[in-house]
């Protein structure tokens, strides 16, 4: 693809970062459309959303970080700590779950005393701009070749051929390989679309926040079938990867909320 966009002078611009701009730009937007149907002010999710965005790509990196230095030396993406402060870890995405986590934990201490954004009504607001902004940044993801699949020999295979891939991101060049960062990027439009319908019937608060763990879990259980790349890690069992174990954690937190939110719905309404 073309992991490198265009040079000013002799700095490259990717196309993974321009993409990746404009995801935060386009899921600002729709969440600022959902939010003004609660009433909230589009000021305070503008303002959210950059606190937001600036806690998950240190998320990302941190846990992209922490899957590196926890693989046996040797291993396709094993990482010691001397590779923490070189240009391929900067330049690297990161993994896009350990954004979630610190976005989550921050939306929650941002929300905890309401305010001009109480909690519940705020993630109902921001979850499918959420899933909007992660569908373009597989976008950027499958221009850079990060993320790659497995080697297969399906029609609608890609093959990588530029040695700006294989350097920042470790992409094999000259495999046919499964586009899954195009799967993925259809499984995240699904999962806004999944939202934006679920939000008409929203039976209580928080509702569409609960949802978008449990349907962001189910999609990375699925499309993690054909991620190739080694360096996300794996845990002991073929199958169990970094991206399998926080979607299941997604999947658990999700019911949780659901559970919770709906039975202080009903009680509230008693």
């Amino acid at each position: 693809m073309h992991p490198v966009l265009f040079h000013i002078f002799s700095f490259p611009v990717g196309t993974y970062g321009l993409l990746l701009a404009i995801a935060f730009f386009a899921g600002v937007a729709l969440a600022r459309r959902q939010g003004r149907k609660d009433s909230l002010a589009p000021e305070a999710i503008s303002d959210l959303s950059i606190a937001l965005l600036i806690a998950a790509v240190i998320g990302a990196k941190l846990l992209m970080i922490l899957v590196g230095l926890l693989t046996p030396a040797g291993h396709e993406g094993a990482m010691g700590f001397k590779d923490i402060f070189t240009m391929g870890t900067l330049r690297a995405g990161g993994a896009i779950h350990g954004g979630i986590i610190a976005a989550a934990i921050v939306f929650f201490w941002y929300t905890r005393k309401g305010g001009r954004l109480p909690m519940r009504i705020t993630g109902d607001a921001l979850v499918p701009g959420v899933a909007l902004g992660q569908a373009i940044g597989r976008l950027g993801c499958f221009s850079a070749g990060c993320c790659y699949g497995t080697e297969t020999h399906v029609k609608w295979a890609v093959t990588f051929t530029d040695p700006n891939a294989a350097l920042f991101s470790g992409t094999p060049l000259g495999l046919p390989l499964h586009p899954v960062q195009l799967y993925t990027m259809a499984g995240n439009l699904i999962v806004m679309a999944l939202l934006l319908v679920s939000r008409k019937r929203r039976a209580f608060a928080g509702q569409i926040f609960a949802l978008y763990f449990i349907f962001e879990g189910i999609q990375r259980l699925i499309t993690e079938t054909w991620r190739g790349d080694l360096d996300r890690g794996m845990w002991g069992a073929a199958w169990l990867s970094t991206g399998r174990l926080t979607a299941m954690g997604f999947m658990v937190l999700g019911l949780i909320l659901l559970a919770a939110w709906r039975k202080k719905s009903n009680e509230v309404t008693a």
